[in-house]
C-alpha cells in the first residue's frame, strides 16, 4: 500500500454530519484545484450512504462548476429523490464557501438476470508488463517532454499508468485523437463493492480530456490552453476487484466551441468490459497578449 493510495481511501470515508449531510476534505498536495476524480468519488460515496447496501451504482451523471478549494473541507448534500421498486435514485450537491462547486446524480438498480452482450477489448494492445511505467518514461525521454506532463508524471498518487502511445507526449504532431492507457490503483482496494465503484469513477477522470487535443498536436498542459471539465458522465456494467491493470481505451469525436468530447471504456485484463464513460471538457486556446 503506498501513501497515496491509503490517502486515497481515507479521503474516502466521509464523515456523516446529518442525515443526509457529509463532509470530506482534500489530500495535502500542491494542486492548485481539487482533482475532478476525487469529487465524483467522495459524490458517489455519499450517495451510496443513502442507499441500501443491495442496491448498486449503474449510472452517474455530474456537473463541474467551480474549481475545488483543496485547502477546505467539500460538503456533500444529498436530496433522496426516489426509493422504487428495483431502482434508487439521488442527487448529491458539493458545497464550498457556501456555492455549488459540483452536483452528481446517481443510479442504483438490484442486481438482475437478463440479456447480455459486450463490445470486445481492442485486441493489438500490448500487454501492460511490456511498458514502461512513468518514472521509467521519464528517466529515458525527460528532455523531450513537456515540463507539464513531466510535473505531472512526477507526482505521487494513488494510480500507475502505461500509456501504450508516447508520440502524443514527445511532438506536436497532429494525431488520431485515440489512446489506450493501461491503469491501476498502487495499493489493494478492499473487497467492497461500493468502494470499489467509488475508485473506479476516480480513476475513470484521469487523462480522459487529454485526448480531445491529440487532433491538434497539442496537450491540457500547453500554457495557451485553458482546460477543465464541464461534465462526466459513467455507466458501470460488471463488477471488477481492481487487483490488476485494466485498460482504459478513449476517444474523441469532435472538439468545437471551445470545448473537447471524449468516451472511454474500461476493460478487465480478461477483455470484461467493466465501465464506460464519456466526459466534455473545456478546451479553450487562451489570447495571446
Amino acid at each position: 500500500m503506498t501513501t497515496a493510495m491509503d490517502e486515497l481511501l481515507s479521503i474516502l470515508d466521509l464523515e456523516r454530519l446529518e442525515h443526509n449531510l457529509f463532509r470530506g476534505r482534500s489530500p495535502q498536495s500542491d494542486w492548485q484545484r481539487v482533482f475532478g476524480g476525487q469529487t465524483i468519488a467522495q459524490a458517489l460515496v455519499a450517495a451510496q450512504r443513502t442507499v441500501e447496501p443491495d442496491r448498486h451504482v449503474h449510472s452517474l451523471h455530474g456537473y463541474f462548476m467551480l474549481p475545488g478549494d483543496t485547502k477546505l473541507p467539500i460538503v456533500y448534500e444529498v436530496d433522496r429523490i426516489r426509493d422504487g421498486g428495483s431502482f434508487t435514485t439521488r442527487r448529491v450537491v458539493a458545497i464550498q464557501h457556501g456555492h455549488a462547486i459540483f452536483s452528481l446524480e446517481a443510479s442504483f438498480q438490484q442486481d438482475e438476470e437478463g440479456l447480455e452482450h459486450q463490445a470486445p477489448m481492442p485486441l493489438d494492445v500490448p500487454e501492460p508488463d511490456s511498458l514502461m511505467s512513468q518514472k521509467e518514461l521519464i528517466g529515458r525521454f525527460g528532455d523531450t517532454v513537456p515540463e507539464g506532463i513531466k510535473r505531472y508524471w512526477e507526482r505521487p498518487r494513488p494510480v500507475e499508468m502505461k500509456p501504450v502511445m508516447l508520440k502524443h507526449y514527445t511532438s506536436r504532431e497532429k494525431l488520431e485523437p485515440k489512446q489506450n492507457i493501461w491503469i491501476r490503483t498502487t495499493g489493494p482496494v478492499p473487497a467492497d463493492r461500493a468502494l470499489q465503484s467509488a475508485v473506479l469513477a476516480y480513476l475513470s477522470d484521469m487523462t480522459l480530456l487529454d485526448t480531445s487535443t491529440f487532433a491538434h498536436g497539442r496537450a491540457v498542459f500547453d500554457r495557451d490552453i485553458q482546460a477543465a471539465s464541464l461534465d462526466h458522465a459513467m455507466w458501470f456494467h460488471r463488477q471488477n476487484p481492481l487487483d490488476d491493470w485494466i485498460l482504459y481505451t478513449q476517444d474523441s469525436p469532435s472538439t468545437q466551441g471551445g470545448r473537447g468530447f471524449t468516451r472511454g471504456d474500461l476493460f478487465a485484463r480478461d477483455g470484461t468490459l467493466i465501465a464506460s464513460v464519456a466526459q466534455e471538457g473545456l478546451i479553450r486556446l487562451r489570447r495571446q497578449p
